[in-house]
């Protein structure tokens, strides 16, 4: 079984806020002394941060729940409670990370060290000292903590590489990369020996250096599922030119202008925008019988199908074998990559809005459905934060929080929609009758 893992589905939970405190001043010579209860800590956050030391995503195969701490409750004397450490987890460079509810983009993590916050701890809640008024100077109210953010997340591996390697199985892409850089990548004399993408450092004679990916090899109908299929097409994404590496010996029996067609249909099917990546098409294994004629019948159909207007791209014939080429080959990709300017990964549509936290008119603060059982159902966001922040314990919490239900039109919505009093009304699994 491969090692390399690509892909992963997890589950991440931040930290909750500590509860607030209900407490009271009680010392010998300190009459009346009031409230005395502190507020809770903050919840943790879960972060992502880049480590390049890994290389797949291999550690979320078994652990695939994510779960920060929770911060302390508020404690006597007005002391605040202590806010939760974040969790730290660490993630491989070229990790994109996804909503799985949405589908949205949240970020793309390539830098080595980046740090981005995928749910964040709810704050602590307050304790009573915060709720003294002169009308009510000893409260008995405090806040629980804030729940934290959960979610769960796609994670998506796109190797970081400025060069990829496309092709039929067995044209050489491997031998190739293991003679350009140190890379040694398993090679075979049969189809598809590579099923995972290696990585390799080249060096020109000029200094120059960038990184080639060799992709597991694409067959007709990859992207219908056909061979391989294109699950590690997403790896050419970040590539900034592809060298399209041809069998010009024909030792298989295919015509290479043929293979040519078809290689770059699977790369449009994928996605269109690979096609924006300029190409250097490699002529290999020009060492072999028939290879040279080959090369120049497939530059006249080049040259014939191609668009007059449209520069034709570069051909290098080499051979991996005896090294032929391969210095100018090197010399012409760095100089390509010189002038070829990164490609966007992704679109405005694509990617999470950041979160914003003004006043927005067009949310609404609650719904109101009804159940199979007759039951009123209230839900939205901002009244079930405010019911899961509520401390039933104390009466006097109750009645605030029945004060803001009201406030916010809770009531007379309900009576507008038809409900008497004495019926059922349900927040998650919390049940109160209705007094009209």
């Amino acid at each position: 079984m491969s090692m390399f893992l690509d892909t992963a589905k997890i589950q991440v939970k931040a930290g909750n806020g500590g509860d607030g405190m209900v407490a009271f001043r009680r010392e010998k010579y300190v009459p009346n002394g009031g409230p005395w209860g502190g507020d809770g800590g903050r919840g943790g956050n879960v972060v992502f941060v880049v480590d390049e030391g890994l290389r797949t995503l291999m550690d979320f195969r078994y652990n695939r729940h994510f779960k920060a701490q929770s911060g302390e409750k508020g404690m006597t004397k007005g002391m605040h409670g202590r806010g939760a450490e974040d969790l730290i987890v660490r993630v491989p460079q070229g990790t994109t990370v996804r909503d799985a509810e949405t589908g949205k983009v949240l970020t793309d993590l390539v830098e080595n060290g980046q740090e981005f916050i995928v749910a964040r701890g709810g704050r602590g809640g307050r304790g009573n000292i915060r709720f003294a008024t002169p009308k009510n100077p000893a409260p008995e109210i405090s806040e629980n903590g804030e729940p934290g953010q959960e979610r769960e997340l796609l994670l998506e591996l796109k190797v970081l590489a400025d060069v990829g390697l496309v092709g039929f199985p067995s044209v050489g892409k491997s031998t190739l990369l293991s003679v350009i850089t140190a890379a040694k990548p398993k090679i075979g004399a049969y189809h598809f020996t590579t099923i995972v993408p290696n990585l390799g450092m080249v060096r020109t004679h000029s200094g120059e250096s960038f990184a080639v990916a060799d992709l597991p090899g694409l067959i007709e109908g990859a992207s219908q599922g056909v061979g391989l299929g294109t699950q590690f097409l997403r790896h050419i994404e970040r590539t900034r030119v592809i060298l399209h590496v041809i069998d010009m010996s024909a030792s298989e029996g295919r015509d290479p202008y043929e293979d040519y067609l078809a290689i770059n249909k699977e790369l449009e099917s994928y996605n269109l925008r690979l096609m924006e990546r300029p190409q250097i098409i490699v002529a290999n294994k020009m060492d072999m019988p028939d290879s040279a004629e080959n090369l120049k019948i497939f530059k006249e159909k080049l040259a014939a199908n191609y668009d007059e207007f449209a520069e034709l791209p570069q051909i290098f014939p080499i051979s991996s074998l005896t090294k032929q080429g391969l210095a100018t080959l090197l010399d012409a990709t760095a100089e390509l990559l010189d002038k070829t300017p990164e490609f966007l990964l992704y679109d405005e549509s694509e990617m999470e809005e950041e979160a914003y936290y003004g006043f927005d008119e067009e949310v609404p603060a609650f719904e109101i459905s009804r159940d199979d059982d007759a039951t009123w159902v209230l839900s939205g966001d901002k009244l079930e934060k405010l019911f899961s922040m509520t401390n039933f314990d104390r009466d006097e919490a109750v009645m605030k929080f029945a004060r803001q239900l009201r406030g916010m039109g809770v009531d007379e919505a309900l009576r507008d929609r038809g409900a008497k009093d004495g019926d059922l009304v349900r927040i998650g699994k919390f049940e109160f009758e209705f007094v009209d």
